[in-house]
């Protein structure tokens, strides 16, 4: 993403329009911003002609790259010719900038008519009443309905989905071909995963391995709500559901993959670094499988250009993975313009013009018909990304992310199962560590 901030350009005024102007937050710490912008929340009724419209001013933040950048404001210009009433007042930032401003916005209730959202955060601003119901945006044949299911909060929608993204599992093809290892295939059940990996060990030389080992939260919690269970953090961070006897299931598992070198030994996992050439797992032809997103499955097929299958995650009984957007379009629930602005997060995801000037700068198009007009432009490793979210949508279950207040567990859960990898202690020890941070902190939450 980029980390400088940019400059907007000032929209021209309607010439049968008189705009009421009111002050607005419109200035970013840090150096940039956007200077000479409208201000938000602005309208009037202007007459021509006996007819009148209402002049209305947006605004809208994003975060971003500057190819982000320079398309989005490329789709505002599109609506505003569209909707000649209608203007904009932008501003686009990096990621950090914007998550340290949006509280500041959010505790002032001056947040932008439109905001991009975050599906790491969009609970957490729901849970503090910062965002508006979009429950009555009818999205019918433009989002996957399991999609949508899976996005609401307390049986509402508060964001509408830009992109298509989901979890998956990639495999180096060329290899498992080579060596007679049957290929993963879609909906494998955790049980199915475990006994392949086992198969493949007895086929490769030493010093390669089928699969990598886990130690992070999240992998865990896709085995926990595949088997029916409730994922580990809920309403908030309020309810915190660890079982242990699935987690001393699942652990004892890959203790037994470790010994067997199924999985490669803690030392070498812990060298290993994502999308390097040299030491991402996979492109390294160390290991032979891992996961990857639609989004990031991309910078894979780069280095392994060609040799890549991919596959939904594992399943168990209530589904596995998750397929859905993690990046939204959200209205503010103090917006003086709700109306245009639902108005307005609905076309940015259906008009084909502003879906071809956005391209994929938010991932592949949620719309399948946005998607259907840009597939031809596409290249193998989008196609791929692609493959993974059908692949993955019809099982798939909510995203989980972690609760507020809960990244401290987040460190303790990984920190204490590295220790279980290392042989420097005990599964249940593990445990009991993780349970009882994560009941302490489920029991502030309940509190505040």
């Amino acid at each position: 993403m980029g980390k400088r901030w940019l400059k907007s350009k000032g929209w021209a005024m309607l010439t049968l329009a008189v705009v009421l102007t009111m002050t607005a937050c419109s200035s970013n710490s840090g150096g940039g911003g956007n200077q000479g912008a409208e201000p938000s929340s602005a309208t009037e009724t202007a007459a021509a002609g006996g007819a009148s419209e209402a002049a209305t001013t947006l605004s809208i933040m994003w975060w971003g790259s500057d190819v982000r950048h320079e398309a989005t404001k490329k789709a505002l210009d599109i609506y505003s010719q569209q909707f000649s009433n209608v203007k904009f007042k932008p501003e686009f930032m990096a990621w950090d900038a914007y998550w340290q401003k949006l509280p500041t916005l959010a505790a002032s209730k001056s947040i932008t008519d439109v905001l991009q959202m975050d599906a790491a955060y969009i609970q957490e601003y729901v849970s503090r009443g910062q965002l508006e119901d979009l429950s009555d945006i009818d999205l019918s044949g433009i989002v996957d309905p399991n999609v949508l299911k899976n996005l609401q909060i307390n049986g509402k929608l508060y964001g509408i989905p830009l992109s298509q993204n989901a979890q998956g599992f990639a495999y180096n093809k060329t290899e498992l071909e080579q060596l007679g290892i049957p290929l993963p295939h879609k909906d494998w059940t955790y049980d199915e995963f475990f006994q392949w990996a086992r198969d493949a060990r007895a086929k490769l030389p030493e010093g390669k391995y089928p699969i990598g080992d886990t130690s992070s939260w999240d992998g865990f919690n896709y085995y926990q709500t595949a088997m029916g269970k409730p994922p580990i953090m809920s309403d908030g961070g309020k309810t915190f559901t660890l079982d242990k006897e699935l987690f001393m299931k699942f652990y004892g598992i890959y203790d037994d993959f470790r010994k067997n070198k199924i999985v490669p030994p803690a030392e070498l996992a812990a060298s290993f670094l994502e999308n390097d050439p040299q030491a991402d797992p996979m492109a390294s032809g160390v290991v032979l499988t891992r996961g990857a997103t639609t989004g990031s499955v991309s910078a894979l097929e780069q280095l392994m250009p060609g040799k890549l299958g991919v596959v939904n995650l594992q399943t168990g009984p209530a589904g596995g993975g998750w397929a859905q957007s993690t990046i939204f379009l959200s209205v503010s629930a103090n917006s003086k313009n709700k109306e245009e602005a639902k108005k307005f997060v609905k076309w940015f995801i259906t008009d084909q013009e502003a879906g071809k000037a956005l391209g994929l700068t938010r991932g592949l198009p949620i719309n399948p018909e946005i998607f259907k007009q840009l597939e031809p432009t596409l290249e193998a490793k989008d196609l791929l990304g692609k493959e993974i979210y059908d692949m993955s949508v019809d099982k798939a279950l909510p995203f989980y992310s972690p609760a507020a207040g809960f990244s401290e567990w987040v460190d303790t859960y990984k920190k204490e199962m590295d220790a279980v990898s290392f042989g420097q202690q005990s599964i249940e020890d593990a445990f009991n560590k993780i349970d009882k941070l994560g009941k302490e902190l489920a029991a502030k939450a309940e509190k505040s």
